[in-house]
């Protein structure tokens, strides 16, 4: 398969990461690249869907790998996974010898070694500039499921329409489940046998960077997980914290001890963030360091420095979010040229366990196995949107009272532009269409 082949068959499926910020995949497709990584790290604490695909489809994954490699004419392949995957690690080392290109990379068993810029780092030794993509250092990072839905396309003809996500936390049966896109949370709680506590909050995504979602949010292909926790657990208290509060909690308790800039992953890669410097600008109401407050634009948002490393238990990671975001609504764009450090000397010695950290966030009791099923359920009816990626949504294309199939593109990308289309996830009757979304009744 060529590039242009390539392009387009990803374009058609509508792959996009699955999982962060959804990145359409032939967006990420480049000659430059000397070195395709598979990001297998499971970043966060209770995630589990990446590991347990790898685990059971290697093969098919190498394989589509290795098609992405030899059309871009890139050397090499790594399998960026951690060595207690064991039977993820297991299956790739039982397929290596059909795969010349491919290899592994092991990954320490700490947070946030899923970030990309710390996975090539760790694979490579290579160090992404401050602002810059992983091309410019001859890479490109895909995660499992991503690679998975591709080679779905490949060899099915099969686009996106379903979701494999984690359901934990305080439910009677975790689990992870193949889900259409569309269904709702409430839903897939069901599907784990229901809360086992009667009042709940849920976090869509991984404890440290998901937010705090509705029983009827909507699957999407970027969901990874659910995390029921009770209201008052201290990771709900975190998100659901007043800006204003957590503005005058600096104020008020920040002592400069410098923990969350020590431990700060972006900055021990040398990169100009100092979350100290920040919340010392913040503390005083000045913010005369020019320099601590353009840093936040280099901000990787992990939540680190909020979750762990602050012994006041304050909110760096929240106001650092917000000054960046108001930055970018200003028109303010990394500087490319930015001045940055070294790799810090003793950063492995700061590298935060998953284990310590699971325990920190009050998680330990909901670390269960949720096992994976390909079962997948008949919803009664979805709603898929329109916007699962970055870039420009798609544009429903049916009208109420059509007939579709699975499969069906229901909404098609924007010509020219950064976007992906959207496909019908069950088969049914289409009941509503907005610019938002569509409904479909089984």
């Amino acid at each position: 398969m060529n590039l242009n082949e390539l392009t387009e068959l990803m374009k058609k499926a509508g792959a996009a990461g699955a999982g962060g910020a959804g990145f359409p995949s032939y967006a990420k497709l480049n000659t430059a690249a000397d070195t395709i990584i598979l990001n297998c790290a499971e970043c966060e604490p209770l995630l589990k869907l990446h590991r347990q695909v790898l685990a059971k489809y290697a093969k098919e994954i190498m394989e589509t790998l290795t098609v992405i490699a030899d059309a871009l004419d890139a050397d090499r392949v790594i399998i960026a996974v951690k060595p207690v995957y064991k039977e993820a690690v297991a299956a790739v080392k039982a397929n290596l010898a059909g795969f010349p290109k491919v290899s592994i990379g092991l990954l320490p068993e700490v947070y946030p070694a899923g970030d990309e810029v710390v996975t090539i780092y760790e694979t490579t030794g290579r160090v992404v500039r401050p602002g810059a993509l992983p091309i410019t250092v001859g890479c490109i990072v895909y995660n499992v499921e991503t690679i998975y839905n591709v080679y779905n396309m490949m060899h099915n003809g099969a686009p996106v329409t379903k979701k494999y996500i984690t359901i934990t936390g305080a439910v009677k049966n975790p689990a992870t489940f193949l889900v259409p896109l569309g269904m709702t949370y409430g839903e897939l709680i069901a599907m784990a046998g229901g809360a086992t506590i009667p009042d709940y909050r849920l976090v869509g995504g991984g404890p440290m960077t998901g937010p705090v979602v509705k029983e009827s949010d909507l699957v999407t292909k970027t969901s990874n997980a659910i995390i029921v926790l009770p209201p008052e657990h201290n990771v709900i208290q975190k998100k659901t914290a007043s800006i204003k509060v957590d503005m005058h909690r600096a104020m008020a308790a920040c002592c400069q001890c410098r923990m969350c800039s020590d431990l700060c992953s972006r900055h021990l890669l040398g990169h100009p963030i100092e979350p100290h410097l920040f919340m010392r600008g913040v503390a005083s109401g000045l913010a005369t360091d020019t320099k601590a407050f353009l840093g936040t634009m280099y901000c990787s948002q992990c939540g680190l420095c909020e979750m762990f490393a602050c012994g006041q238990s304050l909110a760096p990671k929240t106001l650092i979010g917000e000054y960046k975001n108001g930055l970018r609504a200003k028109g303010v764009k990394p500087d490319p040229n930015v001045h940055m450090d070294p790799v810090n000397p003793v950063r492995s010695g700061r590298m935060v366990p998953v284990e310590r950290l699971t325990a920190r966030l009050g998680l330990t009791a909901y670390d269960a196995p949720a096992l994976l099923s390909d079962i997948v359920p008949k919803p009664a009816s979805v709603t898929v949107k329109l916007s699962q990626s970055i870039g420009v949504p798609a544009a429903a294309c049916v009208k109420i009272g059509d007939k579709v199939v699975e499969g069906d593109v229901i909404g098609t990308a924007a010509e020219g532009k950064l976007s992906l289309p959207v496909h019908a996830s069950i088969a049914g009757t289409v009941t509503e269409v907005t610019d938002k979304y569509v409904t479909i009744r089984a």
